[in-house]
């Protein structure tokens, strides 16, 4: 008998212990709830003020709005063709605005591409030098080519040994003529016969050959 009731002892002692805890978590469980309930009836009791007050307003401000909606039904197709008239100027702004840079853009390609234009309507150097020589009766110095080139075209930043170069350049394609006189060199145009002598005597070396 003893044995028995030592374990019956313990275990009575075990549900005391566990009944008693779930009952301080039940009281406890009960204060918050509690606590809650009543922030919540707070919550609902200023809601149900505010509710009082803004139906009060409703109802004055639907008093004065009358006369607004009587006005409206007099007139009914006032409001249609407003709405419409506004709709259709915001979507034509919202186009032109839109529009706006692809013309800007467009505009900006066709300046790109007059000035690239006239960057290649440009004659080059060779060009200048070329018709210079044409242009003169009398041999002239690659020195005095370039200044009167730079006077011509102040905007091409003409150099005098570049002149030089191209010059010599053309000599070797007998596109110019050179002359040494003592320790100047002058440049001429080529005579109108050098250009044709040279494809016949081309001609003769093709029969020959």
């Amino acid at each position: 008998m003893p044995h028995s009731t030592a374990p019956a002892t313990e275990l009575t002692a075990q549900y005391v212990n566990q009944v008693a805890a779930d009952l301080e978590r039940n009281v406890k469980e009960q204060e918050r709830i509690t606590a809650e309930i009543t922030v919540l009836q707070q919550q609902l009791a200023d809601l149900q003020h505010d509710h009082t007050v803004l139906v009060n307003m409703q109802q004055a401000l639907g008093v004065a709005a009358t006369t607004p909606e009587s006005a409206s039904a007099d007139h009914p197709t006032v409001p249609l063709p407003r709405t419409k008239a506004a709709a259709g100027p915001r979507r034509q702004a919202k186009t032109a605005t839109a529009k706006q840079p692809t013309a800007k853009n467009q505009a900006a390609k066709k300046s790109t591409a007059k000035n690239t234009a006239s960057k290649t309507a440009q004659p080059t150097l060779v060009e200048l030098i070329r018709r210079h020589l044409t242009e003169q009766s009398e041999p002239r110095s690659a020195a005095e080519i370039a200044t009167a080139l730079s006077q011509a075209h102040p905007d091409r930043g003409i150099k005098t040994n570049v002149v030089r170069t191209t010059l010599e350049n053309l000599v070797a394609r007998s596109q110019a003529q050179r002359a040494k006189q003592g320790s100047s060199v002058y440049y001429t145009a080529p005579s109108p016969t050098e250009p044709t002598a040279a494809p016949t005597s081309e001609a003769q070396a093709e029969t020959a050959g």
